[in-house]
């Protein structure tokens, strides 16, 4: 059950009208990275997590339901930004507040001009108000949406959705001197900057959680770093000394032509690694059952419902 209150979570505020910055922050109305996109990502990954995980269910269904605010906070910021446009576009008076940033009907033209064509949909379809559509008017897609069904991967999924958010956040604020619209942006930039670190912790509490799912990594084909860039390759820590968090070294293979033909197609097996092999199977077998019971067991028994209405408070 959704309540909504009429006051934003963050005060939203505009200095001036500016069209054409409202164009460029459908992104994140719209867009791929935007806050429709995150609200809906963790709402459907909360369903899968409902049974198995509770307390994950809670954090995903109120975070998903913060950027549904996040959502409003962009949708306000928009119509703010066309105050004076909006509506009535070609007939703002000469006094209204649009006219005080421009220099002159030319002008006026130019910058409808500018932050309307840009994006068509604006003016033709929604009058100038915000829409569910990018900053070049491509209409939101479900196709943005990562929810895996297995929540060690979807976390790590939020982890870059919010990641990526918080560089666009970054990237608005250099098209944008409005001292106001620049503190809601930062706002929400630190918000993606909270959830992240609120994803980062419950998935440290799901052991163990790597690799992502449930099947163990083959060890015959886990170590190795194939040079396929031979002239002045560099070497690291992604592919020299210890694996990270593995106790186990890389294997740099300088040659991968001849280490594939010397191995029959990697088909060639050491003896030691078939061992890693056989106890990796039977892990295999002990993580998949202990992960079905789980799922098994926190289904209730008999008649399937939602919620208990029983412990509600009163």
């Amino acid at each position: 059950m959704f309540h909504h209150s009429k006051d934003l979570q963050f005060n939203a505020r505009v200095s001036k009208p500016d069209p054409a910055f409202a164009n460029i922050l459908l992104e994140q109305f719209g867009g791929e990275n935007g806050e429709l996109a995150a609200a809906m990502q963790y709402f459907t990954q909360a369903f899968g997590a409902k049974q198995p995980h509770p307390d994950k269910y809670d954090m995903l269904m109120d975070i998903a339901t913060e950027e549904f605010s996040h959502l409003e906070i962009v949708g306000a910021t928009i119509q703010m930004l066309l105050k004076g446009v909006n509506g009535e576009l070609k007939d703002a008076a000469d006094q209204s507040e649009i006219m005080q940033v421009l220099d002159g009907k030319a002008a006026k033209e130019n910058i409808i001009h500018a932050a309307l064509t840009a994006n068509p949909q604006f003016p033709i379809i929604t009058g100038g108000g915000p829409t569910l559509r990018n900053s070049q008017g491509i209409p939101w897609c479900a196709s943005y949406i990562h929810s895996n069904g297995d929540l060690t991967v979807d976390l790590r999924s939020n982890l870059a959705s919010e990641s990526r958010a918080k560089l666009v956040y970054e990237h608005l604020m250099k098209f944008t001197d409005d001292p106001y619209v620049k503190e809601t942006l930062s706002f929400l930039m630190t918000r993606e900057v909270a959830h992240y670190k609120m994803f980062e912790a419950a998935l440290a509490t799901i052991q163990p959680n790597f690799p992502p799912g449930v099947l163990q990594a083959d060890p015959r084909f886990t170590q190795q770093y194939f040079n396929l860039s031979p002239e002045k390759s560099p070497r690291g820590p992604w592919n020299d000394g210890e694996m990270p968090d593995m106790g186990k070294d890389w294997e740099y293979i300088a040659d991968p032509v001849a280490h594939v033909k010397d191995t029959k197609g990697l088909t060639e097996t050491e003896d030691n690694k078939k061992s890693e092999l056989a106890k990796t199977e039977k892990l295999n077998e002990q993580l998949s059952e202990e992960r079905s019971a789980e799922v098994r067991n926190a289904e209730p028994k008999g008649t399937a419902q939602w919620s208990d209405y029983s412990k509600s408070k009163k």
